[in-house]
């Protein structure tokens, strides 16, 4: 489950967590080698995951230890009450919608969920929604307009299903609508993008005011296998596939697509849950903070303008 790059960091992990074992036992003869452990690890992980290519990113998002929606809302959310349904058709596992406090503050959550374990991966359909998800995610972004919640998303999908099923219930149609509810929803919103951001199903939760980006996480319009498969007609290219579609989080803001990158405890977000989302909290709490100051016309021209202003064009 490990990447090849990270036996050895394994091997010491698994050294460290059995002296912390020991050391909360009482046995405080091994507190000099834990120090000593845990100080070699954090070196050690730095120089892993400072110079890694755009498909060892990609390979990290994938990564199956790192922390989904549901470990953020665990350490984020207190007294998360999750909404089901879409009130036409049913409810969509893939999506988590509902309401909690954010550091005393009541807001809205909606983010796409891949599951642990084989029997709820195929509940949760692996992170990817079908149209009644988005719908879902439409409903509850409504009725936190209403109530004047900050509205957060979670972003982690290979992208929307793409199933006959979904196209027959309208997975564009609902896709769509869902961009333009995030456009022009009257209270503050930030996205995270904190694995995969596979095109129009990742897009339909993150037109949002503010976007981060973790560190090793991606946000394309298609996936490295796909761009491959359609430019190279060879899946063997996915690495330079991944190079050419400027998908990481340090390109992604060089050209304005987020607006800031989270770092991840240990280079990569799998070592520690609850550390990557304490340092998401930080960055969360901050983005809020500076929206909530905003006058509602100020909020909504801002959005507008940081979203035309996207891309390079011509008027005819």
């Amino acid at each position: 489950m490990y990447l090849e790059y990270e036996k050895k960091l394994l091997e010491l992990k698994e050294r460290i967590e059995n002296l912390n074992a020991l050391y909360r036992t009482g046995n405080r003869d091994v507190e000099k080698e834990l120090r000593s452990l845990q100080k070699e690890f954090r070196e050690r992980a730095k120089k892993v995951y400072s110079d890694l290519s755009p498909w060892d990113r990609v390979r990290l998002a994938r990564h199956p230890k790192r922390p989904h929606t549901s470990d953020y809302i665990k350490y984020l959310i207190k007294d998360f009450v999750e909404l089901h349904g879409d009130r036409r058709f049913g409810d969509d596992r893939a999506i988590i919608a509902g309401f909690g406090y954010f550091r005393n503050q009541p807001v809205c959550v909606i983010g796409h969920e891949k599951g642990r374990g084989t029997q709820e991966k195929i509940e949760r359909n692996f992170g990817m929604p079908h149209p009644e998800g988005y719908r879902k995610a439409i409903r509850v972004m409504k009725l936190a307009e209403r109530f004047r919640m900050p509205v957060i998303t979670f972003i982690d999908t290979p992208g929307a299903y793409p199933g006959i099923g979904a196209e027959e219930r309208g997975q564009s149609e609902a896709i769509a609508e869902s961009m333009l509810t995030m456009g022009s929803l009257k209270v503050p919103t930030v996205a995270v993008v904190i694995g995969e951001g596979g095109s129009g199903g990742a897009l339909a939760l993150g037109v949002a005011d503010m976007v981060c980006i973790m560190e090793n996480a991606y946000y394309s319009v298609i996936s490295p296998e796909g761009c491959a498969a359609i430019l190279w007609k060879e899946q063997e290219k996915v690495k330079e596939a991944a190079k050419a579609l400027r998908l990481t989080a340090g390109d992604l803001k060089r050209l304005g697509v987020v607006d800031c990158i989270i770092p991840e405890p240990f280079g990569a977000a799998h070592w520690d849950h609850r550390r990557s989302a304490l340092v998401v909290g930080y960055f969360l709490k901050r983005c809020l903070g500076k929206l909530c100051r905003l006058s509602l016309d100020s909020l909504l021209e801002a959005r507008l303008r940081k979203f035309k202003g996207m891309g390079v064009y011509e008027e005819a």
